[in-house]
């Protein structure tokens, strides 16, 4: 589902006097379909820069990362418009809904950017939202949800579009433990109902426990003796 080959990234250094930041070096990694990968490290470690080459919003210096086998280098600018917002569903830890919106029309956005009938678009908006047990709550703004009512808005907005590929960028991150959970679960349980490949990045161990797979990334570099499989099979 997901490939990166030695991809790199750096980033030019405020000082002249100090070489370039290695955010992403030589990372190499494979995401199959229905399958739950927690990338785990401290901040500054590089995980929401690999996150963002994923979802292309930033691109390799050097390497490749491939989408279903497309080098995501070389699509045209429709088509990595077509890949985010019908293919990937991106989690963030700020939420990032549109405030001015109620739940459900932050949901209907990405259809309706689709060319999604506006009927249409409701109607799926207010099932995902059934799905994540706040179809009651779907006419009201993010200042009138709780932070984990956000985030499970945040998560139905993803996956309105049905996409292959799921990105959450420490989605648990400005929640409670109780609410972080609720976020885990349902986070954890998208690759078996939907068949979708999930990539979570994290600073938090028992958060990175959730997945299938664990992979441990530090200064730029993922470390192959530090990968970990967790008790939770694909096909549980």
């Amino acid at each position: 589902m997901l490939e990166l080959e030695r991809a790199r990234k750096h980033y030019d250094s405020p000082s002249e006097d100090v070489d370039a930041i290695q955010a992403v070096h030589d990372v190499s990694m494979i995401v199959r379909a229905r399958e739950f990968v927690a990338i785990f490290g401290p901040s500054g470690s590089g995980k929401t820069t690999l996150l963002k080459l994923a979802a292309g919003l930033l691109r390799a210096d050097s390497g490749f990362v491939r989408f279903q086998g497309r080098d995501l280098a070389t699509l045209s600018k429709a088509d990595m418009l077509a890949y985010r917002r019908i293919e990937l569903g991106f989690v963030r830890q700020n939420f990032d809904l549109d405030e001015g919106l109620t739940a459900e029309e932050n949901v209907e956005l990405p259809l309706l950017l689709s060319g999604v009938h506006h009927r249409k678009a409701r109607e799926r908006a207010l099932a995902a939202l059934d799905e994540i047990g706040l179809v009651s709550r779907a006419g009201h703004t993010p200042e009138k949800l709780s932070g984990g009512e956000q985030q499970r808005v945040a998560i139905a907005r993803a996956l309105v579009v049905e996409p292959k590929l799921i990105l959450a960028d420490e989605p648990t991150g400005n929640l409670d433990s109780e609410t972080g959970d609720t976020v885990l679960d349902l986070l954890s349980a998208l690759p078996r109902q939907r068949g979708a490949a999930t990539v979570l990045v994290t600073h938090d161990r028992r958060v990175a426990g959730y997945a299938n797979r664990v992979v441990e990334m530090r200064d730029g570099k993922l470390t192959e003796s530090d990968l970990v499989e967790s008790q939770t099979s694909i096909d549980e």
